[in-house]
């Protein structure tokens, strides 16, 4: 679950664009904005004055002597912006636009140079755009990029806090503890909370400041919801020999996940033949897989991808493609004599079949022409009978 709150600071006021968001909960935000860090108030660079597009800018002449006449100039340039003023000394831009910006020194009446300052130009941050994953249970990332191209420079602050409370962390701190979400320097934009627990949650406060203000995004992670594991890892494909469709494919867990009882992972193992434009699919808990219905002598490309094993967040990226092609069907004799004896089989019982379906019918019509003649014999022995001469009749 991923719940989103944003506000920007710009100097001392502080607006949030969702309606109905209680003071309470706007002050806590600025508060998680500064528990790490101060919007810093020096960028390191020496003679460079920010302002924002679309502001009436001064620049000041610093060794200027009150009531003196200066002269400006731009890149060395007499020629200013149109509408540009002087008021006491110091230059003013109407309305700066980006093409204002540019190097600008004031001269004394002798030419002499006074002071040179470089002007930047750009704009307030924006609200940055948050996601957060975790590649294990025992910690989370999150990354984030920028909703407005300030064209200044720009420094983020990250801080999260522990929103499901156990009694002794409730008696230590009311707000329970707020950390340092640790960026990387060689993964810019992205930061990591190093031993998260897999059923709390955390409230992320992503700051994005630059010279002229600040805005931060409050981000609401679980971690059951953002579990995500790397791609499994040594994907390996090989033909069985003697079997013209099948696949042995085998693969490990990923380096990042710990492979502890308690928290398993499923696979799903996609394959298909090069020529094809369709996947089959397949999950196992197994770390390993026998494909049966490959095609003899095509090559098969295959990847594989992980979940947790309970179902909670989401399968990871498909793995790097491994290939292979199944040996050529040349008559494995094993599966050659399986199907004979299957064959023989199957044709024995239809054939019993047949022959005892026939001694039935033979049987049948035999009884039937017995059962014809019976009453013709009868009426020849009665005709026989009647045709003897009687005892009186010998007499």
């Amino acid at each position: 679950m991923l719940l989103e709150r944003t506000s920007r600071l710009e100097g001392p006021q502080m607006r949030s664009p969702i309606p109905g968001l209680g003071r309470v909960m706007v002050f806590l935000a600025a508060a998680l904005a500064s528990a790490s860090l101060a919007v810093p108030e020096g960028w390191g660079e020496e003679g460079v004055q920010y302002g924002q597009v679309g502001t009436d800018v001064t620049l000041s002449c610093a060794g200027a002597h009150a009531g003196s006449p200066v002269q400006w100039r731009r890149g060395g340039a007499a020629a200013l912006p149109e509408g540009s003023t002087i008021r006491q000394g110091a230059l003013v831009l109407p309305r700066a636009s980006l093409a204002t910006a540019g190097t600008y020194s004031c001269h004394g009446e002798d030419g002499g140079l006074l002071h040179a300052v470089s002007l930047r130009l750009g704009y307030l941050p924006g609200v940055p755009f948050v996601s957060c994953r975790a590649s294990d249970y025992e910690n989370f990332s999150c990354s984030w990029t920028s909703s407005v191209e300030t064209f200044l420079p720009t420094r983020y602050i990250t801080t999260y806090r522990k929103k499901s409370l156990t009694g002794e962390e409730k008696r230590r701190n009311k707000n329970g503890h707020v950390g340092p979400c640790l960026q990387d320097p060689s993964r810019p934009g992205t930061c990591t909370v190093h031993g998260s627990e897999f059923w709390s949650s955390y409230r992320l406060n992503i700051t994005e400041v630059n010279p002229l203000g600040s805005s931060f995004r409050l981000l609401d992670v679980t971690m059951q919801a953002i579990i995500k594991p790397d791609p499994p890892e040594g994907l390996v494909v090989e033909p069985i020999p003697l079997a013209p469709r099948r696949l042995y494919v085998s693969w490990k867990y990923p380096s990042s996940w710990p492979k502890e009882p308690h928290f398993q992972l499923r696979f799903r193992l996609q394959y298909r033949p090069v020529i094809h434009r369709f996947w089959s699919v397949v999950e196992t808990v197994n770390l390993s897989e026998v494909i049966t219905d490959a095609f003899a002598g095509m090559e098969h490309v295959v990847q594989v991808s992980a979940k947790d094993f309970l179902d909670a967040g989401n399968w990871s990226e498909w793995s790097a493609e491994a290939r292979a092609t199944p040996v050529r069907d040349r008559s494995d004799p094993l599966e050659k004599m399986a199907i004979l004896v299957s064959l023989g089989i199957f044709a024995f019982f239809v054939l019993a079949a047949v022959l005892v379906i026939t001694i039935l019918i033979w049987l049948r019509v035999r009884k039937h022409g017995k059962d014809e003649t019976k009453p013709h014999n009868f009426l020849v022995a009665a005709t026989h009978l009647k045709a003897l001469p009687t005892e009186a009749q010998i007499l």
